[in-house]
């Protein structure tokens, strides 16, 4: 049986900056018939309107309205989830994580040409705290990405504390607020890679992508991973509906939580909105304001 497993300089990497790509991980027909899926459940839930599955662009794309996040792609589909479980990602995790590794939550950014949204710098963590920072990020590219198309962009050596999210009022912001934060993203590492590629990224490492005004589009698809002793501590109606699909995937559950890592403030959610909702309306209120 081949083994995915990281090397010692590659865990060295990830521990130092808190990201490593794997490029070209995935094979091409894995990623044409991830594609060929993508395609047939997007064009279904747009004929039945169905914004349980999709979050729309709020442009259209020469002149039809278009998808830019589907939720939740491992309960869609078989595809998503033979995917999360396949051994070429979850050795890799497993070098991260240990043995015991669990599916937090999935989803499917789309970035489609010519319109796809900005996501601004956060930390993922900052939305779902839990008991300890064993979680880390798989994004799968679909399409080749680069600058021109919203690649992933980082700053590495960030990933050992959590940052601000709220604005002066309390309210969670959906971006780093910080100003311990500012004039780090002068240290922005772009990160493009071929379709099929991988990135694993420590949940607490600020991360960005800018918008697509290329005529390439750029799917990336997320699996949070967590070790099964990683549980999450923040209440809401979201985070219960995100538990209910939570899973096992390799080793055994814990019989405890274990508590380490930075401590994390709780943000105080709008249960109802995106990060996308979140991070647009707090650029809209900064811009009225100045």
């Amino acid at each position: 049986m081949a083994n995915f497993h990281l090397s010692p300089g590659q865990i060295d990497e990830y521990n130092e900056a808190g990201v490593i790509v794997l490029p070209s991980l995935l094979d091409g027909q894995t990623v044409q018939s991830l594609n060929e899926t993508i395609d047939a459940l997007v064009e279904d839930a747009l004929e039945r309107g169905d914004e349980t599955i999709l979050e729309l662009e709020p442009e259209l794309q020469d002149g039809a309205v278009v998808a830019r996040r589907v939720y939740d792609p491992v309960e869609r589909h078989q595809a998503f989830m033979d995917l999360c479980a396949d051994a070429r990602l979850l050795d890799a995790v497993e070098s991260l994580l240990g043995p015991d590794i669990g599916l937090h939550h999935s989803k499917l950014n789309m970035k489609p040409a010519q319109v796809g949204s900005a996501v601004q710098w956060h930390q993922d963590l900052a939305y779902f705290p839990h008991t300890n920072d064993s979680l880390v990020t798989a994004l799968i590219y679909l399409d080749d990405a680069n600058l021109e198309n919203g690649c992933l962009q980082v700053v590495p050596g960030l990933h050992r504390s959590y940052l601000d999210h709220h604005d002066e009022a309390g309210r969670f912001s959906g971006l780093i607020t910080d100003s311990a934060f500012e004039g780090t993203d002068s240290l922005a590492r772009a990160l493009p890679g071929s379709a099929g590629s991988v990135i694993l990224m420590h949940c607490l490492l600020p991360h960005s992508s800018l918008p697509n005004h290329s005529s390439s589009a750029r799917r990336t698809l997320i699996f949070e991973y967590r070790a099964s002793d990683a549980l999450p501590i923040l209440y809401s109606t979201r985070a219960a509906g995100t538990e209910e699909k939570a899973r096992l995937l390799r080793g055994s559950p814990a019989q405890f939580a274990r508590l380490a890592g930075p401590p994390p403030r709780i943000p105080h959610l709008d249960n109802n909105k995106s990060l996308y909702q979140l991070q647009e309306e707090t650029q809209a209120d900064k811009k009225s304001g100045e």
